[in-house]
């Protein structure tokens, strides 16, 4: 775990979940925080980054092993001030490393009392300019429900255009390419 993989912004540090991390999360959230270093609410985890995508996220890196570290999950982590200590407010990441034609998709989440602060919107960018400094990366793609207006805002917010619907009924697809972004 030396070689921890970790994303940097104003406000978060996005931490590459590696194997260790996961299994933890699974096993004994509670030393979640000890690997991170920061405080995890009891509502960990939140929204889509439930059990079934720390099983996904598990197995890809059994896989894979440490070459396929970035491409899955990512804790978000924000600084401590005197609102708080250093604290675990979302996480986002990939379903993988990009595909044949250049695209991968994100994911993110943000626990309850962290929304409506821009974190999504931060986690987002973060994750999209991570993407493109990878030059087989040509597309981002993400889903989200029509009903999700806050998540909606965040993805036009990012760049991203609808692209018609999505794989699940009453879902939505994005996209942002490296070419609309220049």
């Amino acid at each position: 775990m030396n070689n921890m993989k970790f994303l940097r912004s104003d406000r978060l540090t996005l931490i590459a979940a590696t194997l260790a991390h996961v299994r933890t999360e699974l096993e004994s959230p509670e030393q979640l925080a000890t690997l991170l270093g920061a405080a995890v609410s009891t509502e960990w985890p939140t929204g889509e980054y439930d059990r079934d995508a720390m099983e996904f996220f598990r197995a890809r890196l059994e896989e894979g092993g440490e070459e396929v570290e970035g491409w899955y999950g990512w804790y978000a982590v924000r600084g401590a001030d005197l609102e708080s200590p250093r604290t675990l407010v979302g996480a986002g990441g990939y379903f993988g490393p990009p595909n044949a034609e250049g695209t991968v998709e994100i994911g993110y989440s943000v626990l309850p009392k962290w929304q409506r602060r821009g974190y999504a919107s931060e986690i987002v960018r973060m994750l999209v300019e991570h993407a493109f400094t990878f030059a087989q990366v040509v597309r981002v793609i993400a889903h989200t429900t029509e009903a999700n207006s806050a998540s909606i805002a965040v993805l036009l917010r990012c760049g991203f255009h609808a692209a018609g619907a999505g794989r699940e009924f009453g879902s939505m697809r994005f996209e942002c390419s490296q070419t609309r972004r220049a």
